[in-house]
Order: structure tokens, then C-alpha cells, then sequence
């Protein structure tokens, strides 16, 4: 059986897509318009023949689909309509409390719970996220992704795992580069960590690849556990210490490139996902495509290519 494609709706937010002149003018424009702005997200969706959506930080938030269409309920009849649905929500850096901040946790699963209720209600099942990022290279104090300070974000996996279990949504990681979940020992040790009965993981080939480990042998070691993925390709690994601040995601951006382009060998990771309970989606991930229908339909070639060898 083919998979349904889907897409994080960051593949919508490059200001030419929209007329506009910078990043600043789209999230002001999508902020007083959210209504207009989904209705445009979806027309593409469509038009491309992608039928998931995975939401993130704004303007594509579960806020502003809240405001869009009144309710959850409301979001999942308007996506029907155009033979759509949501697939996940992605909780992203400095969207969401802190899970180092102490005394944080009840806060972190109170919004967990939030995101999670949104999701069952929307017709979601994966709610995605990330452990905290790593500090820049050299910094004082230095900062150890150690055993010690894994067991403590395991720990609140747990939890918030737990919690979402409870709205029938599953908690899956993403491995982020830069953060603390990016090598594979991070991932390794992650996942020894943590029960499989509540914490799940979402790999990203991309980000992988930027930290020089090989997504495909990470998809194999961890399938059972793999409920979603991205799909993205690299152009190589990140071979110097970016610094860690707010400009470090859009500094990684010359190292991220359209599927098939770059080092993600695609017939290998095709073949590791299939064998992964999120066989069903294939989730691309195409980060503000000027042209985001003709990108999509360029990447799911790619994949149908890749399903195919």
C-alpha cells in the first residue's frame, strides 16, 4: 500500500510565496489574517497532492488555526473538505517551557496536554518535539550531554508521554541539530533511556546527516520505535562549531537542499522507514519553498522514484 504524503507547514513561509517583501511582513500578514492564510495553505496542499499537514511554531501554530476556524473540530472539516488532515504538531524551541528550567514540569505537561487535546480533536496522532539545544562549542561553563543529564530529559518524557497517551496521541522526538538529541549516541542513548510504550521517535534525515551520522542506519537500529519521520536531504555534514542563539536555524540553512539533491541515500531510507510503524506517512520537509507546490511535487517524485529501486 502507497503511504499519504505530508508536509510541516513551514514549507509555506517564504515571503515570495506570498507577495511579501521579508519573514518579519509574513508572520504580521498571517497574524491579522489567519483565515486567509490557511485558506491559501490548503489550496497548495491540495494542488501539490499532498494530503497530511504537520503545524509548528506561527503563523502555521495550533493558535492560529484555533482562530482560523473557531475550534478544532472546525480546523479538521475545513481540511476534509479539500480531502486533507493534520498528521502532527511540532512543538518547537522557545515555543514551550524549558524542560532544564527546575520546578518546570508541571508546566511543560500542562502544555503538552493542551497541544495533545487539540491534536485528538483535529485528528492528529503525533505530537513532536525536541530535547533542549546544545550549548556553542567552547562555552564556559562547558555543558555535557552526559548520562546524568539524559536521565533527567527521560524522566520527563515520561511524563509528558504519559499525559498524551491518555488523548490517544503518541510523543515523538526529533533530532534537531544542535540539539541534545542530534548525534546518534544522543539517539542511542535517548532511546535505551526511555520506555517505548510512551516515547517514540521521529528521525529527520537531514539533521542526521548534518551531524555526520548515517539516517538510514539510525531508521534500521530504532524502526519499532520510529512512529513518524522527516524527510529531508543534506548537503553534508556541519563541519565547523556554529554558535547556538536564535540565528543558529537559519545558519544551518546552506547545508539543508531539495530531496534528491544532496547525501540522504533515499532507495536505503525508503526501505529502513517501510519497515517502521509510521510506514503509512511520508512526511517531506521542504523549509520555505518559493515555490512550494512545485517543490513538493518534486520531492514526492523523488520518493515514489526511491520506493521504486
Amino acid at each position: 500500500m502507497s503511504p499519504a504524503f505530508a508536509t510541516d507547514v513551514v514549507t509555506f513561509y517564504h515571503p515570495r510565496f506570498w507577495g511579501l517583501d521579508c519573514a518579519d511582513a509574513l508572520r504580521a500578514w498571517a497574524s491579522a489574517n489567519p483565515g486567509a492564510f490557511w485558506e491559501r495553505v490548503m489550496d497548495a496542499l491540495a494542488e501539490a497532492g499532498v494530503t497530511g499537514v504537520e503545524l509548528t511554531f506561527a503563523p502555521g501554530d495550533i493558535d492560529s488555526a484555533l482562530r482560523a476556524h473557531g475550534s478544532a473540530a472546525g480546523f479538521r472539516r475545513a481540511l476534509a473538505g479539500r480531502g486533507l488532515s493534520v498528521v502532527s504538531a511540532f512543538v518547537a524551541e522557545g515555543d514551550a517551557p524549558d524542560w532544564r528550567q527546575e520546578g518546570a514540569l508541571p508546566a511543560i505537561v500542562a502544555d503538552a496536554e493542551r497541544r495533545a487535546a487539540f491534536l485528538a480533536e483535529a485528528g492528529g496522532q503525533f505530537l513532536v518535539t525536541g530535547l533542549p539545544m546544545r550549548t556553542t562549542f567552547g562555552t564556559r561553563p562547558p555543558f555535557f550531554v552526559d548520562a546524568a543529564y539524559m536521565s533527567r530529559m527521560a524522566d520527563i518524557a515520561h511524563a509528558v508521554g504519559e499525559a498524551v497517551s491518555r488523548q490517544g496521541v503518541r510523543l515523538a522526538f526529533h533530532t534537531e541539530s544542535h540539539s541534545t538529541l542530534w548525534y546518534e549516541r544522543d539517539i542511542d542513548l535517548f532511546m535505551a533511556l526511555t520506555d517505548p510504550r510512551y516515547v517514540w521517535l521521529c528521525p529527520d534525515s537531514c539533521h542526521i546527516a548534518l551531524g555526520g551520522g548515517d539516517p538510514v542506519a539510525v531508521a534500521r537500529r530504532h524502526a519499532p520505535r520510529i512512529a513518524l519521520a522527516h524527510w529531508k536531504d543534506a548537503v553534508g555534514p556541519i563541519d565547523v562549531h556554529l554558535t547556538i542563539d536564535d540565528t543558529v536555524f537559519a545558519r544551518q540553512q546552506p547545508y539543508m537542499t531539495e530531496l534528491g539533491t544532496g547525501i540522504v541515500d533515499w532507495p536505503a531510507w525508503s526501505d529502513a522507514m517501510s519497515r517502521t510503524p509510521g510506514a503509512g506517512t511520508v512526511l517531506i520537509e521542504l523549509d520555505e519553498a518559493a515555490d512550494p507546490v512545485a517543490a513538493l511535487r518534486a520531492g514526492t517524485a523523488v520518493v515514489t522514484a526511491a520506493r521504486t529501486t
